[in-house]
C-alpha cells in the first residue's frame, strides 16, 4: 500500500480528527481490521460486529504501533502522537477510504463477479496479465464489504493493473463494491443456484450479478458467458426476463425493464466467452478428457491459437476464454495470452489433485458447492479412469427452501454418471443420496456427519481408487480428504 496521509483520509471519510497530529504530514501505510495483526504505521478499523464490537481493541491496537484508527466511539483520551478518525460507520467509512484510493492510484480494474467460478477467474485473469504487466489481485477469498476494501489496499504504487473479485448474497452487496473499485472491466462469469435460499430465483440472481454494471465506467467493457442462459438476455433483441418471473422479490414496477435500460444507454462494449457459435471468444477442437489438463484452440477476434489449461473439467474454458478477452482488451498477443493461461495456479482446495501411491487419487474441491460446480465435480470423477470411483459429498448450504429440489437434482444427476459409490454426509445430502438410488444408483451411503462418514470410508479406500470431496464451506470436508489421505498412506504401507 502506498502512504495515505490524514489529511487525505480526513477528506475521503468526512470524519472527525480526534488526537493532535500535523494532518499533512502524519500517514498511514496499511489498514487492518484484525487488531491481533497490527503492525507499525497501520490504520486500525473497529468495527461493530453481531458478537464483537473492536472498539475494545483500539488502545491495544496503538500499543502495537498502529499510527490511529478509524472509530465510531469516540475515545476518552488518544495518546500523543496518534490519532483516531471519528465517523458513524466505520465500514462505510473503509469502503470510502478504499475508493478514494483507488482513485489516487488511477489504476485499471477489472471487477469479477459470477455464481460459480469467481476466484478461478480472478486468478486465471491475472496470471495472464501477469505476463505483460505487474498485476494484483484479491488475495483469499477478501470479495465482501469488508474484504473488497482490504483488497484494494494491497495495490502497491508499482502495480499496472488491478483484478479484484466481488462476491454477494444479497441484492445491492455488488452495487456497494462496484462503486467503490469503478472497474473499467466488469466479468460475469454465470448465474447459478448460489444463494437462492436468501434472493428467490435465479432471475434476482440475475439482478444482483447485474449491479457489477452500476460502477463499471461509461463506455466500458463486459465480459460475459455466451452459454448462459440468463446472462445472453442482456444481448439486444433477445428475449429478457419479465417481472413476474423473479417472484415476489422482484420488487416489481418494472424492475427488470429499468435494468435492461440502464445497461442498454451505459455505452457498453460487450464481449462473449464460451464454446457456442455466437461467443466471440469461442473455444473450440476441446480436449477435456486428459489426465491434468483441458486442451482447446482460442478463436478470437484477433486469430486462433492453442491454449493448454493445466486444470480438470470442460468448464475450465470460460475462465480460460475470458482470460483471452480480457488480455486481448489489454493488448496481449494470443503467445502472451496461451502462457498465462498455462502459468494459472488454482487457489486451494479447488479441485486439486493428488496421485497417492498405489493408483489412489484424491480430488480436493472442498472450498465451497452449488449444484452447477458439483455437477462438474461430479463429471471430472466420473471421466477419471480407475477401477473404483468414490464421490464424498455434503450439504449444499444457504439453498433455504429450494434445498431439496436441488440436493435431489444433484443425486439424480450422480446415477446416470460410471461412478460406483456415493458417500453422503451432512442432513441435507441425504437428499442426494436418496435420488441417487431411486434412479438406479446400487452403492449409495449415507452418513449424519463426519465420523460416520470415515468409518465408511475405512473400507473405500484400496488401489486403483478416485474420490472426489465436494461440499459447502460450512461443511469442512477436507477434514474427510486429510482423514483419506492418511489411510492411502497407510493401505500402501
Amino acid at each position: 500500500m502506498e502512504k495515505l496521509y490524514v489529511k487525505e483520509i480526513l477528506e475521503a471519510v468526512r470524519g472527525e480528527l480526534l488526537g493532535e497530529v500535523d494532518t499533512e504530514s502524519t500517514y498511514i501505510e496499511n489498514v487492518q481490521t484484525d487488531s491481533r495483526k497490527v503492525r507499525a504505521g497501520d490504520l486500525f478499523v473497529a468495527i461493530i460486529g453481531e458478537r464483537l464490537d473492536a472498539h475494545r481493541f483500539v488502545e491495544s491496537a496503538m500499543e502495537k504501533g498502529a499510527a490511529g484508527c478509524l472509530v465510531s466511539k469516540a475515545s476518552e483520551t488518544v495518546p500523543e502522537g496518534k490519532f483516531c478518525v471519528l465517523v458513524k460507520d466505520t465500514i462505510k467509512a473503509m469502503g470510502d477510504l478504499a475508493a478514494y484510493y483507488l482513485r489516487k492510484l488511477a489504476i485499471p480494474v477489472v471487477a469479477v463477479t459470477g455464481s460459480v467460478g469467481k476466484t478461478t477467474t480472478k486468478d486465471m485473469v491475472a496470471s495472464v496479465l501477469s505476463t505483460k504487466y505487474r498485476t494484483v489481485k484479491t488475495p483469499h477469498n477478501l470479495n465482501n464489504h469488508i474484504g473488497l476494501p482490504l483488497a484494494v489496499f494491497t495495490i502497491g504504487g508499482e502495480d499496472e493493473i488491478a483484478v479484484l473479485e466481488m462476491g454477494m448474497n444479497h441484492l445491492g452487496e455488488i452495487d456497494y463494491l462496484t462503486r467503490i473499485a469503478k472497474p473499467d472491466v466488469a466479468v460475469i462469469t454465470n448465474v447459478g443456484d448460489a444463494h437462492i435460499g436468501i434472493l428467490g430465483s435465479r432471475e434476482n440472481i440475475l439482478r444482483a450479478k447485474c449491479e457489477i454494471f452500476h460502477g463499471l465506467r461509461k463506455g466500458g467493457t463486459a465480459v460475459l458467458n455466451g452459454d448462459d442462459a440468463l446472462l445472453v438476455t442482456l444481448k439486444p433483441g433477445a428475449d429478457r426476463v419479465k417481472d413476474d418471473a423473479a417472484g415476489a422479490q422482484s420488487g416489481g414496477d418494472g424492475i427488470f425493464a429499468q435494468m435492461y435500460a440502464g445497461i442498454d444507454a451505459g455505452g457498453f462494449t460487450f464481449h462473449w466467452v464460451g464454446a457456442s457459435e455466437s461467443c466471440d471468444y469461442r473455444a473450440v477442437n476441446i480436449e477435456d478428457r486428459l489426465e491434468e489438463e483441458v486442451r482447446c484452440d482460442a478463436k478470437t477476434p484477433e486469430g486462433t491459437f492453442s491454449v493448454r489449461i493445466p486444470a480438470l473439467g470442460r468448464h475450465m474454458i470460460y475462465p480460460a476464454m475470458t482470460a483471452a478477452a480480457v488480455g486481448q482488451y489489454f493488448g496481449l498477443s494470443g503467445e502472451e495470452i496461451a502462457e498465462g493461461i498455462g502459468n494459472f495456479k488454482a487457489t486451494g482446495m479447488r479441485m486439486e489433485t493428488e496421485q497417492m501411491p498405489g493408483r489412489i487419487k484424491l480430488f480436493n474441491d472442498t472450498y465451497n458447492a452449488n449444484t452447477q460446480s458439483m455437477e462438474e465435480a461430479l463429471k471430472i470423477l466420473a471421466n477419471a479412469e480407475f477401477a473404483h470411483k468414490v464421490a464424498v459429498v455434503g450439504d449444499m448450504l444457504e439453498l433455504e427452501d429450494f434445498a431439496e429440489k436441488l440436493h435431489r437434482e444433484v443425486g439424480e444427476y450422480a446415477a446416470g454418471l460410471p461412478i460406483d459409490t456415493l458417500v453422503t454426509v451432512g442432513e441435507c445430502s441425504r437428499w442426494i443420496a436418496e435420488a441417487a438410488a431411486e434412479h438406479g444408483m446400487e452403492d449409495v451411503r449415507p452418513c449424519a456427519d463426519k465420523e460416520e462418514a470415515k468409518k465408511v470410508l475405512a473400507e473405500l479406500v484400496r488401489p486403483d481408487t478416485a474420490l472426489l470431496f465436494k461440499a459447502s464451506r460450512g461443511m469442512a470436508l477436507e477434514e474427510l480428504h486429510s482423514y483419506c489421505r492418511e489411510l492411502a498412506e497407510k493401505t500402501i504401507k
